[in-house]
């Protein structure tokens, strides 16, 4: 966990002020969040649990954020597609990249030594309640980039 919101502390140290690059780094930072879960529950079940328990309180806290990202994505798909058809591919398309992008990073954890990984695994629940971890502080910039464009 500590990777996964290291990594979005470091990326989010200053809003680029282009609405793509900024939503980019906070719905990556989703993604990645998404990744440490997924290699968590692969790697080392026996933390599943409490983990579950702890993410779903982060999601929860996050809904609307998440949310909100999800529809600025696909509204900035759409607007750069000419038609419904081109939407639906387009759509298809980038949802398949972000995609990748998290399977890529959660084979990155998977490739940590085991012992990191199962110390960051255990460490889940109070890192998700860390200040690193809430999305809407450590990317206020971003998305005040965002926010600027309805």
């Amino acid at each position: 966990m500590g990777a996964a919101i290291a990594c979005g502390a470091a990326a989010a140290q200053e809003s680029s002020g282009d609405y793509a690059t900024d939503l980019g780094r906070v719905y990556g930072a989703y993604q990645r969040m998404l990744a440490m879960k997924e290699a968590c529950d692969a790697a080392v079940p026996e933390t599943r649990a409490a983990n579950d328990k702890a993410f779903a309180a982060w999601q929860a806290q996050h809904r609307a954020l998440v949310e909100e990202l999800r529809r600025r994505v696909t509204a900035m798909i759409r607007l750069a597609s000419k038609d419904e058809r081109d939407f639906t591919r387009n759509l298809g398309k980038y949802e398949g990249a972000i995609l990748q992008e998290r399977q890529e990073y959660k084979e990155t954890l998977l490739g940590l030594g085991s012992e990191e990984l199962r110390g960051q695994c255990g460490r889940m629940p109070e890192q998700l309640r860390a200040p690193q971890a809430d999305l809407s502080k450590v990317y206020a910039a971003e998305l005040q980039t965002l926010r600027k464009r309805k």
